[in-house]
């Protein structure tokens, strides 16, 4: 049996909203000391509806795939349907993570949170 699902190694291969959003309404940068990989979101945030999000994120293969599927889960949604994504759906979506390798998919879910908060700090809500 493969150590990574197709979707996994089809996220790291050709990671999909990589890059920075210059304007960003919402930014989150999240790190794990533990393994070195680091996560930033940028949001770009239209009537409480992601327009755009893109990430930069160093760190390993799983990390990235993470990244990278978790904007897909969250582009077009409403912010309060993004704000509920946990770390279980993106592993789910990238069709599973090896046990060991599930931290990455917590630090997708936990810098996405960090962009919403960001971006609420920023206009007060």
């Amino acid at each position: 049996m493969a150590l990574y699902s197709e979707k996994v190694m089809d996220h790291f291969r050709n990671p999909r909203n990589v890059g920075i959003i210059e304007d960003a309404d919402g930014i989150g940068e999240v790190g794990n000391a533990k393994c070195g990989d680091i996560m930033k979101m940028y949001l770009k945030i239209e009537d409480d509806i992601i327009k755009d999000v893109k990430f930069e994120t160093f760190g390993c293969g799983s990390a990235i795939a993470s990244s990278s599927m978790a904007t897909e889960l969250i582009k077009g949604k409403p912010l309060s349907e993004a704000a509920e994504l946990t770390n279980k759906a993106v592993a789910e979506a990238l069709d599973g993570l090896p046990d060991y390798k599930m931290h990455c998919s917590v630090l997708a879910e936990e810098a996405i949170h960090s962009a919403i908060d960001d971006y609420k700090k920023k206009h007060n809500k």
